[in-house]
């Protein structure tokens, strides 16, 4: 036990001796994939250089690679970089084999991406009271498409029709290209998804925006006449997509502690805030940048989609 407690703090100082691994519960060139590997080049340069690996372990709406960290040597090697669904996944799935709060070290959080409310093109709603009235009229249902279960998208949606008390027709793909395609031929009605998915749509007037889902408006010429759905009525309406940074549990707290330092100096690298500005992402620049503070933040937003989900009824096993 003694040479234990003498190696522990010697292996710490070391860190990192060898290539850092990210788990990314998505798939190669999504949303979340492109946020790891622009943080994870920004993160490396504040850890000496070193070697950071990006692993893509896809599947069952990011459990598979969640409960794969969890099972990591907790040594700081091993780390998982994900989204809202680690506040999602407690309710979607009710089997899971790790649970979010007791299996990890919360390091921080990395950015907020906004939502956007968007329609077909030839939908004849030009804002969104018109588009209230219109979904008021339409006897048959709203088609309300989404990039499959647990995705960002389906939250937003789930979300929306909970605050307008609506039912809709909901159709969900197997990604977010699929459901805008069919979004540009009039296949569906509306989508709420990232602006790093939608921005190009907007600029390119392809679709109709509506609105986004943030509590002030987005910057930039793309959204300057964008309101928000709270000032369109949805009072307090607010769903951004946030990433984290997480470690497995008993990892090392002087592991933690550089690892946390380095976290926040990445989020002051000029080029990470550029690439995150042209995503139509915000890095996170408040508390929640703090471990205690993080864990605190998923907490409340487990009780909030926790909440929704069950009113849904909608569950993944």
């Amino acid at each position: 036990m003694a040479v234990m407690a003498i190696a522990s703090p010697a292996q710490a100082q070391d860190y990192p001796a060898k290539p850092i691994t990210i788990i990314v519960p998505f798939t190669a060139g999504g949303p979340t994939d492109k946020v790891a590997r622009d943080f994870a080049e920004a993160f490396r340069k504040q850890l000496g250089n070193v070697s950071v690996v990006i692993d893509n372990s896809a599947g069952a709406g990011s459990s598979i690679g969640v409960a794969k960290a969890a099972r990591a040597a907790p040594d700081g090697y091993t780390l998982l970089l994900t989204h809202i669904g680690m506040s999602t996944i407690p309710s979607l799935y009710r089997k899971l084999s790790f649970n979010v709060q007791d299996d990890f070290e919360y390091l921080g959080i990395i950015n907020d991406v906004p939502m956007t409310l968007i329609a077909r093109p030839t939908l004849e709603a030009n804002n969104y009271s018109e588009l209230a009235t219109w979904m008021a009229s339409q006897k048959n249902g709203v088609n309300l498409g989404n990039a499959g279960l647990g995705s960002a998208s389906h939250l937003c949606g789930l979300m929306f029709q909970d605050a307008t008390n609506t039912q809709m027709v909901t159709i969900p793909y197997g990604g977010t290209a699929p459901a805008i395609a069919d979004l540009l031929g009039g296949q569906i009605d509306l989508l709420c998804d990232q602006t790093t998915n939608t921005t190009a749509q907007i600029a390119g007037k392809k679709v109709k925006a509506y609105a986004v889902t943030t509590p002030e408006r987005l910057e930039g010429e793309v959204y300057k006449d964008v309101p928000t759905l709270a000032e369109s009525g949805l009072k307090d309406f607010n769903v951004t997509i946030w990433h984290g940074l997480y470690a497995p549990k008993g990892t090392p707290q002087a592991v933690l502690t550089k690892v946390n330092d380095a976290l926040k100096a990445a989020l002051q690298d000029p080029e990470f805030i550029q690439r995150q500005k042209d995503l139509g992402a915000v890095v996170a620049s408040d508390n929640r940048v703090n471990p205690a503070e993080h864990k605190a933040f998923v907490a409340a937003e487990i009780d909030k989609w926790g909440t929704v989900i069950k009113a849904a009824g909608q569950y993944a096993d």
